[in-house]
């Protein structure tokens, strides 16, 4: 069972990644994968610093994100450049991790772009995990220490809670405790774990 899971930025995403891996879910985080293929000595890193040079790198060798999110964000054929050696090693590694998952196995996507990249086709089902857009700017000033502008121009960056809604099999809304949150998720894993 191949399930994609998303939501907009401080919506809780995380938090029910977290909690269907403690209930026994193989989680592929996207964006740990995209870290993991350009770390300091990978083929991946290699590739990005012929493209774009050693100035990418930090004193330690390391890809310095800030700059090179600075540079692609100001330059989509930089971007594209980016993205055309980043995405097929995270499709690499991601196909990887699906065969190593056990055959019966409920194995989750975490991908907070899931929307934006046109992907939820991919699943068996999608869990869609939303807040209204005040609580996600509450919880972003509250919780990462970001302006209320910062918060308003990544939410404005994603796509919207009604597109995100519309590709939902199972929609979690994430605006009451913690314990709240984790009773919705095991309602949905319990959905997944025994399908029609």
């Amino acid at each position: 069972m191949r399930v994609g899971l998303t939501g907009g930025i401080a919506s809780g995403k995380s938090t029910v990644s977290s909690i269907l891996r403690e209930l026994g879910a193989v989680v592929i985080d996207a964006d740990q994968i995209a870290r993991e293929v350009v770390a300091k000595g990978t083929p991946g890193l290699a590739a990005v610093v012929a493209a774009f040079g050693p100035q990418m790198l930090t004193p330690e060798g390391e890809l310095d994100r800030p700059r090179m999110g600075a540079l692609v964000f100001a330059d989509e054929a930089k971007r594209r450049t980016l993205e055309g050696i980043v995405h097929p090693l995270v499709f690499e590694r991601y196909a990887e991790l699906e065969a190593a998952a056990p055959t019966d196995a409920i194995v989750v996507h975490d991908i907070p772009l899931l929307v934006e990249s046109g992907r939820a086709a991919e699943f068996d089902a999608v869990i869609v995990v939303d807040a209204p857009e005040e609580l996600q700017l509450e919880r972003m000033v509250r919780d990462r220490g970001w302006t209320e502008a910062d918060g308003r121009s990544r939410i404005a960056a994603q796509a919207t809670r009604e597109q995100r809604r519309a590709v939902a099999t199972y929609l979690i809304e994430n605006t009451g405790t913690r314990e709240d949150l984790r009773r919705k998720v095991v309602e949905v894993f319990e959905r997944l774990s025994r399908p029609a």
